[in-house]
Parts: C-alpha cells; structure tokens; sequence
C-alpha cells in the first residue's frame, strides 16, 4: 500500500542514531546517508527516509499521526523500544505490552522520535 515513509528531522544525526538503533533492533541495516543529506533505510521492501525541510523550516511531528513498524515478537518490540529510548527517544502511552483492540490482540510499544514524530513497534499476537 505504501511505497515509502519520509520524516522530517531537525537534526539529522540524533534521528539517524535512534532510527539506526531502533531499526537495527527489528533487522534493518544502518541508514545510508544520500547526496541530498537524507538518511535512506531499506528493509523488507519498505523504505524510511529522514530529511531536512525542503522549504527550510522546521520539521515538526503530526499530531495524531503514527508510524507503525512490524516487530517479529513482544521481545523485538521490546528490543526496539529500550533501543529508542537510549537513543534519544521518549516513552510515551503505556507501557510495552499487550492491547486488546478491534483487530485482535496486538503487543505494542510506543515512543516519540527525537524530532518528536510517534512510531510504534506492533506484534500481532496470534492465539
């Protein structure tokens, strides 16, 4: 469905290192720095990219919006989230954990990016 995901990031370095660690916990490799200045990731045919504003104003996250990444278990998604966490990122919602929702059990674990966007690591639980 999507062919891509590009943040904004006000500091490029501190996003590379939580998404670096972040997504390396869940498999990917380090991002690759472009000769535009953007961090490109590739995993599992998705794509993540970090840049600066193209109009030269301040990145800022979406309020509502979340970005969800597949983890392979609770302990990938709580790999993930302790990775983000030493990392520059923030725990916000709950705990890691199980929610029971509409669409099934889901273990989730939630964070804020350093440039404050709200990623999750999702692992659905299958009874």
């Amino acid at each position: 469905m999507f062919s891509h995901i590009m943040l904004g990031a006000n500091d490029i370095e501190a996003s590379k290192a939580f998404y670096d660690a972040t997504l390396g916990a869940l498999g990917a490799k380090p991002g690759r720095v472009d000769p535009y200045g953007r961090v490109v990731y590739r995993h599992d045919g998705a794509t993540l990219l970090l840049t600066k504003p193209i109009d030269g104003q301040p990145a800022c996250h979406a309020n509502g919006g979340t970005i969800g990444f597949a983890a392979a278990s609770p302990e990938a998604a709580d790999a993930w989230h302790a990775a983000g966490v030493a990392h520059g990122g923030t725990a916000i919602e709950n705990a890691p954990g199980i929610r029971d929702g509409g669409f099934g059990k889901l273990y989730l674990a939630y964070l804020r990016d350093p440039a404050g966007n709200k990623v999750c690591a999702l692992h659905r639980v299958v009874e």
